[in-house]
């Protein structure tokens, strides 16, 4: 009720596609903002009709109405962080970029080009406008391997070709990269680049085929712990703990690519 006192709520918000089955796209965000204790806004870009299976179809919606709901959100319920999903078109992204100009807190690019299934989420003019309008007013951005190749035209390979691209796209505008390294042999280590220097990541690899929405939970993780106060080398590394125990506790649901279990804790117990 107005009037009354109470602890303001802090707030994340997601700027992403939706994905019906529930492992990825702003469900899984904002499943991921309630777990971290954080109020979630969303934003919605595009809709698929999609499950653990395949991806089936995907309607981008109008840029304007994009703006829109960002608006109305901004105008009542302003967030204390905020990441951005799958955008689906140049214009869609350009719509968000000329709004990111004038954000005063951080923006967590995941530059969602791809889904799990092998789908195309981007063309080519979209990843175009990402990389020269979206990445220049974020805070972090975080591709995983195969995204980081796309930005840079880059083979990564091993950890000198990660640093050499985290590098690279630093140079596109970005403060801080964090490149995924899930796709590598070995060891699950991920690469931040902060400050002009690489800090590593790393845990276990889990053996499994429930990874469905992985990089938009690691992203959304991360995103609800600046929206908290975090700093950001912890907030990566409890984020990339919390995606480990998700994933090692995966409830076995759908006949394909299953999702995470995202009630584990936002902490190691």
């Amino acid at each position: 009720m107005r009037g009354e006192s109470h602890a303001a709520a802090c707030v994340a918000l997601t700027i992403a596609g939706s994905d019906p089955s529930g492992g990825a796209g702003l469900q899984a965000d904002l499943k991921t903002f309630q777990q971290h204790g954080v109020y979630g806004a969303s934003v919605v870009t595009l809709l698929t009709v999609q499950n653990t299976v395949a991806v089936r179809e995907v309607r981008v919606l109008e840029p304007a109405f994009v703006l829109a709901q960002l608006e109305a959100v901004l105008a009542d319920v302003p967030p204390a962080a905020a990441k951005t999903g799958a955008l689906g078109s140049a214009a869609v992204i350009e719509a968000v970029a000329r709004q990111a100009t004038r954000f005063q807190f951080p923006l967590v690019v995941d530059p969602v080009m791809v889904s799990k299934h092998g789908d195309a989420l981007m063309d080519a003019g979209a990843a175009e406008a990402l990389r020269d309008r979206l990445l220049p007013c974020a805070f972090l951005v975080t591709p995983n391997i195969h995204e980081a190749s796309a930005l840079t035209g880059m083979v990564i390979d091993g950890p000198g070709a990660m640093i050499e691209a985290a590098r690279t796209i630093a140079r596109m505008g970005p403060r801080h990269v964090l490149i995924k390294g899930g796709g590598l042999a070995g060891e699950a280590a991920d690469l931040l680049w902060s400050e002009g220097q690489p800090v590593w990541l790393t845990g276990p690899r889990v053996a499994s085929t429930s990874t469905h929405g992985t990089g938009c939970v690691f992203s959304a993780a991360i995103t609800a712990r600046l929206a908290g106060g975090e700093g950001l080398p912890d907030a990566a590394r409890s984020a990339k703990g919390f995606v480990t125990r998700a994933i090692a506790a995966a409830p076995g649901i759908g006949h394909g690519r299953g999702p995470i279990n995202l009630l584990v804790p936002p902490d190691e117990p």
